[in-house]
């Protein structure tokens, strides 16, 4: 059970900030007159709704999910309905020139998806969801893994997704997709069987293996934005599992050296039908949660090979009381810093890895067991590039009362210094603008053949952002 983010604010006293200043009323109107004019033809070309700074709905709209980027604001919003409504809006940035971006859910961590001054392709409104009978999911892009989740459930089906109920499984399938089952079931890209795509040239196509390979082979974790825009998802899912275990292991300050040097090496090792996960927090105390697809005996007795020795929180329950409980709690935004590591191997030393955010005011971290069905395919086989690897570390500091610059370089110290200690590989979804590295590091051997899908599909650079694939 990956750790959810409802633990993570409780245990780092998350607080939401507003930033940015709001124009007066005066101001606002005179944009709006303005602007009304210049986006006319979009705005009686489209099913959807257009907003403008100064209509209704459009301050709410603009809003990303970190609130350390609530002074971005775009020129407009296209809330789409229709694959269609994508064709014009993306006809329009080319015509005009203007940044671009699609939004699922709004949680690039970076706020790439709502861009200043340029429009943002909402997909919200396209979050029709169907189960098939043969087990086929097809998920508009606008939908959210809590929507995911409840219909899959409902249909009495599977699919490895992550805790965050808001944020969007577009974004989370371009990037890869960790989730709390993925060493049981694999990356939620790697259950994916097609996209319906609209490219930067407005063509409607459809990718999948047999068709647009090569762009197929791009969308699963060369990350969201960089090819095109996805209105839709076809995922292979699996029965959803009767009965499963999660648990929670509190271990106190000062242990997180130890809790590390036997949880590594033990988490590699055991089943695929077991995901882990440490938070190791600034005093050295460490929370291991976890899932096992089974009954509690299944669990114990692999516990009993960790030697775990102190009070166990854990309840066998039903996969949707499983999930509930990994998506519950969230708070609807929050301000904060994040990057990511993800190691090349076993941890030569697992007390300077516990030492990276000892002492520190807001930065703790999230430090996952990768492996299993990850593993199954191979490096280049996709473009998440990571498998093999055993462990990813997210670092994570939430800004509260503290300053953002402050909590900025707290994560970045830890980040940099988890390169030297773990390796340098970074996964996608986490984007951080301070990572230098972030290009090689997180697409690795595979960098190479997506620049060049990358240039295929979007020759002009349409859709280019500080760290789109096509950036350099």
């Amino acid at each position: 059970m990956a750790v959810s983010r409802r633990d993570v604010f409780r245990w780092a006293g998350a607080a939401a900030v507003a930033g940015g200043a709001v124009a007066g009323a005066g101001g606002v109107a005179a944009a709006a007159a303005g602007g009304a004019g210049r986006w006319a033809r979009l705005r009686a070309r489209l099913a959807g709704e257009l907003l403008l700074p100064g209509d209704d709905g459009y301050e709410a709209a603009r809003l990303p999910f970190n609130s350390l980027f609530d002074h971005q604001r775009p020129a407009a919003i296209a809330r789409c309905v229709r694959p269609e409504d994508v064709q014009r809006s993306l006809e329009e940035a080319r015509r005009r020139g203007i940044r671009v971006a699609a939004r699922g859910g709004g949680h690039s961590y970076a706020a790439y998806s709502t861009p200043h001054d340029g429009l943002v392709i909402d997909l919200g409104p396209m979050n029709r969801i169907e189960v098939r009978p043969d087990g086929t999911a097809v998920v508009g892009a606008g939908a959210r893994l809590g929507d995911v989740y409840a219909a899959l459930a409902a249909a009495g089906r599977c699919l490895p997704l992550g805790n965050c109920p808001s944020v969007g499984i577009a974004g989370f399938t371009l990037g890869g997709g960790l989730g709390w089952v993925d060493r049981a079931f694999g990356l939620t890209c790697d259950r994916l069987r097609a996209a319906r795509v609209v490219t930067v040239d407005s063509r409607v196509i459809t990718a999948a293996e047999d068709r647009s390979p090569d762009l197929f082979w791009a969308l699963r974790g060369g990350g969201g934005g960089n090819f095109g825009v996805v209105t839709s998802f076809e995922f292979a899912t699996v029965p959803a599992p009767e009965v499963l275990t999660v648990f929670r292991i509190r271990f106190p300050a000062g242990s997180a050296a130890d809790v590390l040097g036997a949880w590594q090496p033990w988490s590699a090792a055991a089943p695929d039908h077991l995901s882990s996960t440490c938070v190791v927090l600034p005093d050295g105390s460490v929370d291991l949660t976890g899932c096992s697809i089974g009954p509690e005996a299944l669990l114990h007795a692999e516990l009993a090979r960790l030697g775990v020795d102190g009070p166990l929180e854990h309840a066998e329950v039903d996969y949707p009381t499983a999930t509930a409980i990994m998506t519950q709690g969230h708070p609807p935004r929050n301000a904060f810093r994040a990057s990511s590591r993800i190691s090349d191997g076993l941890w030569d030393d697992p007390a300077a890895v516990a030492g990276t955010v000892r002492g520190m005011d807001s930065a703790l971290l999230i430090v996952g067991a990768l492996g299993g069905a990850i593993d199954r395919l191979r490096p280049t086989d996709t473009a998440y590039p990571h498998r093999g690897a055993p462990t990813s570390v997210e670092v994570f500091g939430t800004v509260g009362a503290l300053p953002p610059e402050h909590v900025t370089r707290e994560v970045d110290q830890a980040q940099v210094e988890l390169a030297r200690l773990i390796g340098s590989g970074t996964y996608i979804n986490y984007l951080d603008p301070e990572q230098e590295d972030w290009a090689e590091t997180a697409y690795r051997h595979n960098l190479r053949r997506l620049r060049a899908v990358a240039r295929r599909y979007d020759p002009d650079g349409v859709l280019r952002f500080p760290q789109s694939v096509g950036a350099r």
